[in-house]
């Protein structure tokens, strides 16, 4: 399978899933106008790591700002990382944060409450 990329704009974060290494990462602010147009191309890319791939799965977010949709979109997300885990697949979340922005904070530990998975939510200090 391909790696894959969908740059950042001011609505939307960055996103690159690289497949070799395992990883799917998210960065930026994520209000886009249709989250189906954007988080279905990375929907589909989990599914088929999860479906092909023999090797770990890491989702590292650093999200700043997301919307009612974009937190839907997420929460599709971990339920795919959730069933692939209790799969036996293994998956890892590491949600980073402005440690200045409690609020994002308190969404990844509401997230992390309903998922199994290995979930770790880290405090950085931002520019």
């Amino acid at each position: 399978m391909n790696d894959f990329s969908i740059p950042g704009s001011q609505s939307t974060p960055a996103i690159a899933g690289n497949w070799a290494e395992g990883v799917l990462s998210m960065q930026g602010d994520s209000y886009p106008e249709n989250s189906f147009e954007l988080f279905g191309p990375v929907l589909n890319w989990t599914q088929s790591f999860l479906g092909q791939a023999e090797h770990p799965l890491r989702l590292e977010l650093k999200l700043l700002y997301l919307n009612t949709s974009s937190v839907k979109a997420i929460m599709d997300l971990f339920d795919l990382l959730e069933e692939a885990h209790r799969g036996g697949h293994q998956v890892a979340v590491n949600w980073y944060y402005d440690r200045r922005n409690e609020r994002v904070a308190q969404l990844a530990a509401e997230f992390k409450e309903d998922f199994t998975f290995a979930f770790a939510i880290i405090g950085e200090d931002y520019e």
